[in-house]
């Protein structure tokens, strides 16, 4: 079979040479779209499940919360197993899949049996499922710090609870329109929150109980509309706005009375902003921060979304308040460039070596050469192949290709094509000389010029003619 094919290519070069040409185009198209990584991910189907229980132990949060989750989870179709973290104030179940499962497919099972536990859990408690993403899928990180000397429009200093609004309610919208962002997540800071502090002697005084506080300050801030009003044509709109929108709107909030007198909530305690209890903090370079990780939605390709990221950082910095500035603090997209460049420096080095071990062993620069031109084809090849798979150039697949394997069987086929070249070639050249010194002619010039046809069939063309003693054989007169 292989004699029939190199034959074949032999007699149809031409065709062969069509065909490697068309391999090489399909391959250039391929490498336009081919994903570039640093790793590849290799993060088996899973779903995570989270549920918040605030004052639990891990023990209650085991028995009232982990336990009967994961046992609802037990019968799902290409389930594989389950393991689960039971935390103070936090459950956290994650689900494997067997390989090949739709992550969307095991996220609709999943969500259908949260959705019947309602009624097992305690009151309150409502488990989520986490972002579609792997452990892989942090692509960037960025602070935001306040300008040296800078204050808010207030005169008083930059506080991490202003960075935190500004990255809850101007970058974070922003960036999660991205494409292929997932999440974006904050860490450091506070929440800003308005706390109310009564005084419990003022409360006795007032007869108002905490219950008091809560229920009127959830009535109270409220918008209502009562429909509209026809006017010469007109619609009028009737609206009862009640939101709350500051402290002196809270502070004159109504939670009892006493006698015929109102009572406020300034008159039984005091408001002022305050903020969340938190269990963690980001600094950088010492000094406190506040740090958004984005998240890449599963499949993506992270060298372009982290580039998308950092281009949209870029501009929403535009819009952001004077005292506060954006800082990059990892960028995937660096990772992976220096990967690429280390991977493509290695191929050259290799392909370089692989063509000059080929010319000290064949002794002939075309044969090494020919050789050679089987790498360029067969990574055309391969990144055809990976495209079409949806498997990316990183580290591990590009780094896995051996130049030595890929042209042993070339090498040994050109081999055996320049022995045979140069055999049929004396030969040719021997039979020449004989015939010709028969005839008397002189050979001294012409000797270059013999090119062998058919050594079977005894046909020898020597400048254009055919030798015309025919019982030739071997080089030996018959």
């Amino acid at each position: 079979m292989i004699d029939n094919i190199i034959r074949l290519s032999v007699e149809r070069r031409f065709l062969f040479l069509v065909l490697a040409l068309i391999l090489i185009g399909i391959g250039v198209w391929s490498y336009q779209r081919l994903p570039i990584d640093a790793v590849p991910d290799i993060t088996n189907v899973q779903v995570q499940i989270n549920t918040k229980a605030p004052g639990y132990s891990p023990l209650e949060a085991e028995q009232r919360i982990t336990f009967p989750v994961e046992t609802a989870l037990y019968g799902l179709p290409n389930l594989s197993y389950t393991r689960s973290i039971s935390r103070y104030g936090l459950s956290q179940i994650t689900v494997i899949f067997e390989e090949g499962t739709d992550i969307f497919f095991a996220r609709n099972l999943i969500d259908e049996r949260l959705a019947n536990l309602k009624s097992v859990l305690p009151d309150g408690l409502e488990p989520e499922m986490g972002p579609i993403a792997t452990g892989l899928g942090e692509i960037f990180v960025y602070t935001l710090e306040g300008k040296d000397g800078a204050t808010l429009p207030d005169g008083s200093p930059v506080t991490p609870m202003a960075l935190r609004e500004v990255q809850d309610w101007i970058i974070r919208p922003q960036l999660a329109q991205v494409p292929g962002v997932v999440e974006v997540n904050t860490i450091g800071g506070y929440d800003k929150q308005y706390h109310v502090n009564p005084d419990p002697v003022k409360m006795l005084e007032m007869g108002v109980s905490l219950k008091d506080i809560s229920e009127a300050l959830y009535l109270n801030n409220d918008n209502a509309g009562a429909g509209y009003i026809e006017k010469n044509g007109e619609q009028l709109l009737v609206r009862s706005p009640g939101q709350l929108t500051g402290i002196k709107d809270i502070e004159n909030v109504v939670v009892g009375k006493k006698g015929s007198v109102p009572v406020l909530i300034k008159d039984i305690g005091t408001v002022g902003l305050g903020k969340q209890l938190r269990t963690g903090a980001a600094t950088r370079n010492g000094k406190e921060t506040v740090m958004g990780t984005v998240m890449m939605l599963l499949g993506e390709n992270s060298r372009e979304v982290a580039a998308l990221t950092a281009s949209k950082l870029t501009e929403i910095q535009r819009s952001l308040p004077s005292w506060v500035v954006t800082d990059p603090a990892y960028d995937r997209t660096t990772l992976v460039d220096k990967a690429i460049n280390t991977v493509q420096k290695n191929l050259l080095e290799g392909a370089l070596l692989v063509i000059v071990i080929l010319f000290l062993l064949l002794g002939n620069i075309r044969a090494a050469l020919i050789t050679a031109a089987i790498i360029p084809i067969a990574m055309m090849m391969t990144i055809t192949g990976m495209v079409q798979r949806g498997v990316s150039a990183n580290l591990m697949s590009l780094g896995a290709l051996d130049f030595g394997l890929i042209v042993d069987g070339a090498g040994i086929i050109v081999e055996k094509a320049q022995l045979i070249w140069s055999r049929d070639h004396n030969r040719c050249l021997s039979a020449y000389f004989y015939f010709n010194r028969r005839r008397g002619k002189d050979v001294s010039s012409h000797g270059n010029n013999c090119c062998y046809r058919s050594y079977c069939g005894n046909d020898f063309v020597t400048d254009g003619s055919a030798c015309s003693d025919r019982n030739f054989h071997g080089g030996k007169n018959q």
